[in-house]
């Protein structure tokens, strides 16, 4: 059973256009977050931890905290430059 045709109580239930599609713009967001956290982890990772160990040297946690900030920085950029040429 999906959530899209039934009612919790198990009767066919509408459900609005309006409500299916904040539906589905709640499940891309929480993907592309995952998707987010899930590179950036990846990338910085690869990056900046050169000997994995129980705990981050100094140098290892600034390499990341850079490094996330960078992401973050570009990620903003890229998605402003896609979006400004939407209106």
């Amino acid at each position: 059973m999906d959530s899209f045709s039934h009612s919790p109580s198990g009767s066919p239930s509408k459900v609005s256009a309006q409500d299916l599609q904040n539906q589905l713009k709640s499940q891309l967001a929480m993907e592309y977050a995952q998707q987010f956290l899930e590179t950036v982890r990846g990338k910085c990772f690869e990056k900046c931890i050169t000997k994995p160990g129980s705990s981050l040297s100094g140098s290892e946690s600034s390499c990341i905290s850079r490094c996330v900030d960078r992401y973050i920085e570009a990620t903003g950029i890229i998605s402003k430059a896609l979006f400004s040429g939407q209106k």
